[in-house]
């Protein structure tokens, strides 16, 4: 990859490692990092036979690899003392297995990486203490990998004797740019080629309503009759609501409009120091909760079809539950798209939410009160780590080459800030406290019980999802006893997952029940080589009601105020 072309493999990758639930990363506190170090140290140091051996096992390692790096100077084929993923692109390259220096340094990364997990598993922690050794683990390997490197880095040199150096000297701006622009953090995307409005967050529509914390937007119908009951996309506020609208052709909001829905999307403003006491509750009854009411008035609808990602899906139930609570049943049906509800067991982001680190978290969300976009952004880039730091250091830094031009990667970027009062409720009651599943929070008045819900409810997960796990994300359906709930499971990660038009690469598994064991399910299900989008819209269209001619956009009491994406979304 040379100047601005794209490469399309590393670019999803990274893209699969991104989450809108990122922004729960932000507060974590190196010294509650460095405490769980020293719990390890004390540990190890209480099994120094374990420790020992896990030592020699190390220098025995080394000492092969030496002697097989010899074979190979000598001629002689050998195989490697650790055999590296295959799966791994960065040593892809034949030099890797061929040049004995190389070589050496492959099977030393490895055998380092086996050292690190055998001093982890010694260390013998429990909880997020073991997940955060764990952590800092896969930084230490992942930082310490030969492709960071100029002199060990086989593709970095060949491109710096093609250029004739050029590719050294493009490197050596690039550093110097993300040094003074980036917080010396290695460019991810190029953003150039993005226009929000235009290539991106670009399905036509108005902004039918406005608040302080959100707008909502209505789009133009493009079928000739569209379906009775209108849909509210209720985004995640930890990043900006347009990864429902990506791009033409990669967007969910295009695909139910063409599908024939009324489609409304809300927009949530980024927050700034003077929402700081802004809470949970103002956004359910400021957020989907008024926007139920603005959405029945536009359309004449009696119900609202609600389609809800990530953090998004969570605020959904909850709205499910208030409503239930207060015999209201404007919502028809729900689908969640990797959405946490259960959170007792969140996978890698449970571990950086325990009560020290909520409680550092919340000491800092004091005093500036939000937490910054960058900051959750950063820390957040850590968890992937191969994907999202090292792996621009190599092709940036050490190659010369400018980053890819992205869509999901550029709506990374836009991110959000946080504001306090919020998020520290929501840790507690959900992720410290898992408040909502045990039917043990009250929001705006009301005792929020998931099990009166009764809406028909689609529940999507993704395999690779590392932020929201498939088998948590199944959870739910175990939650919801008088709704009927469908389970798919999509291929890819957190945001692919969603982001997942039909095409050659999609495809999903499903399964007529519902038992207990997620393991269970998923030995009943069968895979269908195409996008959950196609059998969403079946579900979807069924729920829909009739067949009616398009609402006017807007309405008397809630005029179009100005042309889709709106302003909230620029902030």
């Amino acid at each position: 990859m040379s100047g601005g072309e794209v490469d399309t493999e590393v670019a999803t990758s990274a893209a699969e490692a991104l989450a809108p639930e990122g922004g729960l990363m932000g507060g974590l506190d190196p010294i509650n990092l460095m405490g769980t170090l020293a719990k390890a140290g004390i540990a190890a140091a209480g099994r120094p036979r374990d420790t020992v051996a896990a030592g020699l096992r190390f220098g025995l390692g080394l000492t092969a690899a030496a002697l097989k790096s010899a074979a190979l100077i000598a001629g002689v084929e050998t195989r490697p003392v650790v055999e590296p993923d295959p799966k791994d692109r960065r040593f892809a390259d034949t030099t890797w297995t061929e040049n004995p220096l190389y070589f050496w340094y492959l099977q030393r990364h490895h055998i380092r990486r086996e050292l690190v997990h055998d001093l982890v598993e010694i260390a013998g922690l429990e909880g997020s203490d073991a997940a955060k050794l764990d952590f800092l683990g896969e930084l230490v390997i992942s930082g310490s990998a030969p492709t960071n490197f100029l002199w060990s880095n086989p593709a970095a040199l060949k491109k710096a004797f093609e250029t004739g150096g050029r590719s050294l000297v493009r490197g050596l701006r690039n550093f110097v740019d993300d040094a003074l622009n980036n917080g010396g953090w290695p460019s991810q995307v190029d953003t150039s080629p993005f226009i929000v409005g235009e290539n991106l967050a670009a399905t036509p529509g108005e902004v039918v309503f406005r608040n302080d914390l959100m707008e909502l937007i209505q789009y133009r119908p493009q079928t000739d009759e569209v379906y009775e009951v209108p849909i509210l996309c209720s985004p995640p506020w930890i990043n900006k609501y347009y990864v429902m609208d990506l791009a033409p052709d990669r967007s969910f909001i295009e695909w139910a409009v063409q599908h024939g829905h009324t489609v409304f999307a809300i927009s949530y403003r980024n927050p700034d120091a003077s929402m700081s006491e802004t809470t949970l509750e103002d956004y359910l009854v400021d957020g989907p909760r008024v926007a139920l009411d603005v959405i029945k008035n536009i359309t004449g609808a009696r119900q609202v079809n609600l389609v809800a990602l990530c953090l998004g899906g969570t605020l959904a139930m909850m709205l499910l539950a208030y409503l239930a609570a207060v015999e209201d049943d404007s919502i028809g049906s729900v689908t969640l798209l990797n959405t946490l509800v259960d959170f007792g067991a969140p996978g890698q982001l449970g571990a950086f939410t325990d009560a020290t680190t909520i409680e550092r978290l919340e000491e800092r969300l004091q005093k500036e009160g939000v937490l910054s976009a960058d900051d959750m952004r950063r820390t957040f880039d850590l968890l992937r780590p191969d994907d999202l730091v090292f792996n621009y250091v190599a092709s940036n830094w050490l190659m010369g080459q400018d980053p890819p031009a992205f869509d999901i990667l550029a709506w990374n970027e836009d991110s959000t800030n946080m504001p306090s009062a919020m998020h520290s409720f929501y840790l507690r009651s959900c992720y410290l406290e898992n408040r909502l599943a045990k039917n043990d929070l009250r929001l705006s008045g009301q005792h929020l019980d998931l099990s009166k819900i009764e809406a028909d409810t689609f529940i999507v997960g993704a395999v690779n999802d590392h932020i929201v796990p498939w088998r948590t994300s199944y959870r739910t359906t175990q939650l919801l006893p008088k709704a009927d709930v469908t389970y798919v499971l999509s291929s890819a990660g957190h945001i692919a997952g969603i982001v997942n038009p039909p095409g050659p690469k999609a495809s999903y598994r499903t399964a007529p029940d519902n038992p207990a064991d997620p393991d269970l399910w998923l030995a009943g299900t069968t895979e269908e080589a195409r996008s959950w989008w196609e059998p969403w819209s079946d579900w979807a269209a069924a729920r829909g009601g009739a067949r009616v001619k398009p609402p006017a956009m807007g309405s008397d009491e809630y005029p179009p105020i100005e042309p889709a994406p709106g302003s909230y979304v620029h902030g």
